[in-house]
């Protein structure tokens, strides 16, 4: 049991938690604790570890800086902010408008993307203060270990070590948020990309039961490796150190080392395509780990098997997922009728699965036709089947799209994979994703920001979004829009085209 210790008028907000007393800071009437430690930090002994309970402290904590990130690649310079800046990677950051132990508010904990190799829960696109305030809930944001650290199956560790320390701090929740004025009995999990494979991965994780009301999965990520496939991975990332794919070994290595190894293999990864199958295409090195314990099935089997039937489900995907992905490589425009025959023959679902996609959209050209599959495989199906998965088993979800074309570089991005960041957490003009709103948000993209705020933090509170739950006769969604709408869901052609692919592990294809 936790308590929120007083607070004179004027001062800093306090909070008693289990480890001892937090002072954090009030910014624009919400109350903010930055850098709280859920688990010791995992190094040293700990290396490769499970996460451990924190030790408790005498005296008044600190809460006013985020904690250091855990080691990262290199895209989008992401290496810098972790290079040097320390070991305490396993922390959370609370964001609430009534810091005290009655308030009962609804909990929305969130897990970041960032492909399971990039990601911290400091960046300001992140920053929950307009959730908290507008929508009248406890935001929580959480530091899980990525790439090498966090995923990497090797020998002499526990698997899927990122998503036990998701376990970890929804476990601090639990026993911790009363004292910030959240209700433990009213958590949703919620994450994006990465975070909403991770989100999906929980519902499946027997660790995580219990520890969370509701989850919001948005465009679930669907790659989730076999044991095999995930070893074979990371002993291409120790060769590149000259060592065995083991914790001994890769604990000799600094922890700002190891992600330069995974980018090594990663910008070769195309010539691992016979042995390591679609993953190697995308370039995709980490993902979950179907290993028998921590994580037994595929969230997709799950759920259809019951695991989610008394978690409420909002899950959803934009429409143009792969629109990003095909401008950062300068692919936009510009995508060969070999490319999109690639795309097609290694992505497509079946052994006629390229037939099917030029029969299902005739009047599609090689850029719109490699886009299409390449949405469809990582994102938008996985995000589809996860909801009918849910219904299947006897569970409730309810079903979105983000079909908003983002004004940002032009209009050149749709509804672009990640335009949904910055309108949830209502940061429009704050981070990096912010650019997909243009230099300065427009009114359209104010409202539509208030309209999915104000839809997932109605379903923190009470499970309903504001429209129907998803069934298999009449598959309503909400499509987010200039005009929204709920209506039969829009990509009807593509959830033909994949209604009988299960979303299996992905196996190591070749010896």
């Amino acid at each position: 049991m936790t308590t929120a210790a007083s607070e004179p008028a004027g001062s800093e907000p306090e909070v008693r938690i289990a480890a001892g007393v937090l002072c954090g800071r009030r910014e624009e009437g919400v109350a903010v604790f930055r850098g709280v430690p859920f688990a010791e930090a995992p190094v040293g002994a700990l290396r490769f570890a499970a996460p451990q309970p924190v030790g408790t402290w005498d005296g008044v904590r600190p809460a006013v800086s985020y904690g250091p990130p855990p080691p990262q690649a290199g895209a989008f310079g992401m290496d810098a902010l972790s290079r040097g800046a320390g070991y305490d990677w396993l922390t959370v950051n609370v964001w609430s408008s009534e810091p005290h132990a009655g308030a009962g508010l609804p909990v929305l904990v969130w897990i970041y993307g960032g492909a399971y190799v990039i990601g911290t829960s400091g960046l300001p696109e992140y920053d929950g203060a307009r959730l908290a305030r507008e929508g009248g809930v406890v935001v929580v944001t959480l530091n899980y270990r990525v790439g090498i650290e966090g995923f990497a199956h090797i020998d002499g560790a526990p698997a899927n070590r990122g998503l036990l320390d998701q376990v970890a701090a929804l476990e601090w929740v639990r026993d911790n948020i009363r004292a910030f004025g959240g209700d433990p009995d009213r958590v949703t999990v919620f994450g994006q990309s990465a975070g909403a494979g991770s989100v999906a991965a929980l519902l499946a994780v027997p660790r995580a039961a219990g520890l969370f009301r509701r989850a919001i999965a948005q465009s679930v990520c669907g790659t989730f490796f076999s044991p095999e496939l995930a070893a074979d991975i990371a002993a291409a990332c120790a060769a590149e150190l000259g060592l065995r794919p083991t914790a001994a070994d890769l604990a000799t290595v600094a922890p700002d080392r190891l992600p330069a190894a995974g980018d090594a293999v990663g910008a070769k990864s195309a010539s691992f395509a016979e042995r390591w199958g679609q993953p190697a295409h995308k370039s995709v090195l980490f993902s979950p780990v179907v290993d028998g314990d921590v994580l037994p099935v595929t969230p997709w089997q799950a759920l259809a098997d019951g695991a989610g039937r008394d978690i409420d489900l909002l899950v959803g995907h934009t429409r143009d997922e792969q629109r990003l992905f095909t401008v950062f490589d300068g692919t936009l425009g510009k995508v060969t009728d070999e490319q999109a025959a690639m795309a097609l023959e290694v992505f497509a679902p079946g052994p006629d699965g390229a037939r099917r996609y030029r029969e299902g959209f005739p009047a599609a050209g090689p850029g719109e036709l490699f886009e299409l599959v390449g949405s469809d495989w990582l994102f938008r199906m996985p995000s589809l089947h996860l909801a009918e998965a849910q219904v299947t088993g006897g569970g409730r979800a309810h079903l979105y799209e983000l079909a908003w074309p983002c004004p940002g570089m032009g209009g050149a991005l749709g509804a672009c994979h990640g335009l949904d960041v910055p309108l949830v957490f209502g940061n429009l003009g704050d981070g990096l994703l912010s650019a997909l709103l243009g230099e300065s948000p427009s009114a359209a993209a104010e409202e539509l920001s208030a309209q999915m705020r104000t839809a997932w933090t109605s379903f923190a509170a009470h499970g309903d979004p504001g429209w129907p739950a998803y069934d298999a006769e009449r598959r309503l969604t909400r499509v987010f829009d200039t005009q929204s709408a709920v209506t039969a869901y829009p990509e009807e052609t593509s959830r033909l085209l994949w209604q009988n692919h299960p979303f299996p592990v992905l196996p190591l294809t070749g010896g």
